[in-house]
């Protein structure tokens, strides 16, 4: 059985859910997930947790990702980006690179979006892009979301509709689309997403990235399996402890660990959830500090055998 994650790169007219299939039909394994939405015309990084590895898809979505995305002025879409129908447009729109880097510093740190009506946002247990298509357009609540770094690579402001090349590293639930819009009404006009890329979702890179075509290739010549990464590797943002064998045998049978067990552990604090491991090195789970009984919880134990 197949057990790990495999970062793909995903290639432009292709849904996250196809992704999924392809590789679930060049494997034959079927209990495979994805871990962040891509649109059909983004490309990039696509993690996949594979077997036992599904287990872990919320956590490492939770980490932050980065993009890089070109943005155009002087158009406004319905869905936000060049896919969309024009809801208006500038015969031409004159922009400085100091303005434009000034509005870029506003947007690092936390922030607030409103959800684009193309998206996959739940309201009255219907998807916001369902009612979109259905050409209503209805209020959505904001979400606070955090800008880490926004960089400017590149400029184009010598043309009538400029363009901006930038990167940027947020956290989970950022609409680059929604912080393209919202950038160019910073400045005063109307702006729209040109093109996105996915470079780090996470922590996978587009180097670790393997293309559809690799993975056939590699699967056929009983490679692949070689080229998953195990899943606590994708966890390495909690903090690591290391208990005893004896302990590790507690956690398999649904008991908890005292923290007085701790062989050693990296710092945490409370209600921290750590990666636990025994003292061969072999990865027991996540656990969760449970402060008024000094015990660890077991959150996701994983067996040498099963789940």
């Amino acid at each position: 059985m197949m057990d790990g994650i495999l970062a793909v790169w995903k290639p432009a007219g292709w849904t996250s859910h196809d992704v999924v299939a392809k590789v679930r039909g060049i494997t034959k394994v079927k209990r495979i997930g994805h871990t962040g939405t891509l649109d059909p015309a983004v490309t990039g990084v696509l993690p996949l947790c594979i077997g036992r590895a599904t287990r872990v898809v919320e956590y490492v979505q939770e980490r932050p990702k980065s993009y890089e995305a070109v943005m155009q002025f002087g158009l406004a879409t319905d869905t936000e980006d060049l896919t969309g129908n024009v809801t208006k447009e500038l015969p031409s729109v004159e922009l400085s690179e100091s303005e434009i880097r000034r509005v870029l510093a506003s947007f690092i740190g936390e922030i607030e979006q409103v959800p684009p009506m193309y998206s996959a946002v739940r309201v009255d247990g219907k998807r916001l892009y369902e009612l979109a298509r259905e050409g209503q357009v209805i209020e959505r609540k904001t979400r606070k979301v955090t800008i880490y770094s926004l960089d400017l690579l590149d400029m184009q402001l010598d043309q009538p509709h400029p363009t901006i090349r930038f990167s940027v590293e947020c956290s989970k639930g950022t609409y680059i689309r929604t912080l393209c819009v919202d950038i160019g009404q910073a400045l005063g006009v109307p702006a729209v997403m040109a093109q996105l890329t996915r470079t780090m979702s996470g922590g996978f890179s587009k180097e670790q990235c393997l293309t559809l075509d690799q993975i056939a290739e590699l699967h056929a010549a009983g490679e692949l399996e070689g080229k998953l990464t195990p899943s606590d590797v994708a966890l390495d943002h909690f903090p690591r402890a290391t208990v005893s064998m004896e302990n590790v045998q507690r956690a398999f049978q649904g008991k908890r660990i005292y923290l007085n067990a701790l062989l050693e552990h990296e710092a945490f604090g409370p209600n921290s959830i750590i990666r636990v491991y025994g003292v061969d090195d072999s990865f027991v789970g996540l656990f969760q500090q449970d402060e008024e009984s000094a015990t660890l919880k077991a959150v996701k134990v994983f067996t040498k055998t099963g789940e």
